[in-house]
């Protein structure tokens, strides 16, 4: 895949592909339908990720690892945000270490590009890069996920790991995170739900993030409400839209490599 609608990013890039649940923010993954769609369009690399759970599709823990793809990268000349791995992890158990390094060649060889990492396991993305890895690279943005309260403690794995940019995903967020330490993230992505099972979002959640991202000089991206308005009102995605506060806000971390938009 190259082309997204991922509002903070501009291409996503999968050298690895499926997954397993880990926690509740896992449970409406869009790329576990989206797997066994590409499944049934014939794409070899998505074929016996996924399952069915009380008529639920659900990852089963199988993941792939995709060398053709680690030659992707080298043909965008033109420099974009990639965001790394929409349909997996790439801290994910199963990945092997020499996989995750021979992905840190390809960044490292692609330096105008920035790559924007997101894991929900930031404990293991933080011991591979403290003892296996060993390298910073100025392009490469280290992220996990939070949805909140019960998961917040992966922040502190993320500030741990040596990173040029750090960032946090709140999303989905499905609760409060309360307070929470962002010295050392320099963005957080916040947003609702999207699907016909979204859970909802609170205006206020999305406060508290907000005012704390204000105190810490964190840059604030807030990606959508997603199936639920800040009226609490069930609607589309589009209907609901990505204003907050009366503006839309596509704040991104300084220091980025590239003349790519702010």
């Amino acid at each position: 895949m190259a082309e997204t609608q991922i509002e903070w990013t501009d291409s996503t890039w999968n050298p690895v592909a499926g997954c397993s649940i880990i926690s509740a923010g896992c449970k409406n993954c869009y790329a576990m339908e989206m797997a066994r769609r590409l499944e049934s369009m014939g794409m070899t690399k998505y074929t016996g990720l996924t399952r069915k759970k009380n008529k639920r599709v659900v990852w089963n823990g199988k993941v792939i690892e995709d060398r053709e793809s680690l030659a992707i990268p080298y043909r965008w000349r033109k420099p974009r945000k990639v965001f790394v791995n929409s349909m997996s992890d790439l801290f994910h158990e199963q990945v092997s270490d020499s996989f995750i390094q021979d992905v840190w060649k390809v960044m490292r060889e692609t330096p105008h590009h920035n790559y924007q990492i997101l894991t929900k396991r930031p404990e293991r993305m933080k011991q591979i890069l403290q003892e296996i890895i060993r390298e910073v690279l100025p392009n490469v943005w280290l992220g996990t996920s939070i949805e909140n309260s019960d998961t917040v403690v992966r922040v502190e794995h993320l500030r741990e790991a040596p990173a040029h940019i750090r960032f946090i995903s709140f999303e989905p967020l499905i609760g409060p995170v309360g307070a929470i330490d962002l010295s050392g993230i320099d963005w957080a992505i916040v947003g609702g739900e999207s699907g016909n099972k979204a859970r909802p979002v609170k205006e206020g959640w999305i406060d508290e993030i907000y005012t704390q991202c204000l105190e810490s000089g964190t840059a604030f991206f807030f990606k959508q409400w997603g199936t639920w308005g800040e009226d609490n009102i069930r609607r589309s995605k589009k209907a609901n839209g990505r204003e907050y506060r009366g503006k839309t806000w596509d704040e991104m971390p300084i220091n980025i490599i590239g003349a790519l938009p702010q």
